[in-house]
């Protein structure tokens, strides 16, 4: 028998070896419906069987642009985060979040939102937490987009720039009509407001007006 013979009968033979002892030892690969007691991924699609996305967890980088249809258009998001997506695979909402400090030292885009969309068309339920350089506010907002192009602020339940918790309700071109306000040192007020914004009648603690 000549060196390659011998070489190939090894082989076999310690392929055949390994073979039998994963098939005693039980070794399988990964079962559907298995286990995982940490996955590392840069992005994950959730789709139904046909395909349709239903839902992506992504990181910034692989943060997917606007997707309306199955068809996508390039859109910056600063954030990394989850979308949904309705049975068209059209984006009907998310949770975002993010937040770094630039080569200044600057806080920029540092909070989460989580929204949920008009069919096709804009934010009309927003929970929002924003805390950096250029913005401090954190809240509810309920917003109206009836021709699906012109967003109309009904409400705003929360607190900004001014540390007043303030409740905002606003009518159907989203001009502010009536507040409910304790400010930041503790006064408390109720304002309406007319159609121009001008304060109609107010209610302080010392029931001056």
């Amino acid at each position: 028998m000549d060196k390659t013979q011998r070489f190939l009968l090894i082989y076999s033979g310690v392929l055949t070896a390994a073979f039998a002892w994963l098939a005693m030892s039980g070794v399988q690969g990964p079962a559907p419906g298995g286990r995982f007691d940490e996955i590392t991924v840069q992005r994950i699609n959730v789709v139904e069987p046909d395909g349709t996305l239903r839902m992506a967890i992504s990181n910034h980088a692989r943060l997917p642009g606007i997707i309306v249809r199955g068809k996508e258009r390039p859109f910056a998001r600063p954030q990394a985060g989850m979308l949904f997506f309705n049975d068209e695979a059209s984006e009907i909402g998310g949770l975002i979040f993010g937040g770094h400090r630039d080569e200044k030292g600057k806080i920029v885009d540092s909070g989460a939102s989580l929204s949920f969309d008009r069919y096709e068309s804009n934010q009309v339920v927003q929970l929002i937490g924003v805390d950096d350089a250029e913005n401090r506010i954190k809240g509810l907002i309920v917003s109206d987009s009836p021709s699906g192009t012109e967003v109309h602020r009904r409400i705003w339940l929360g607190s900004g720039e001014d540390r007043a918790a303030t409740l905002a309700l606003s009518d159907a071109n989203g001009r502010k009509r009536l507040l409910l306000q304790v400010t930041a040192d503790g006064t408390a007020k109720f304002s309406l407001l007319d159609a121009g914004g001008k304060v109609t009648k107010e209610l302080l603690p010392d029931a001056t007006r």
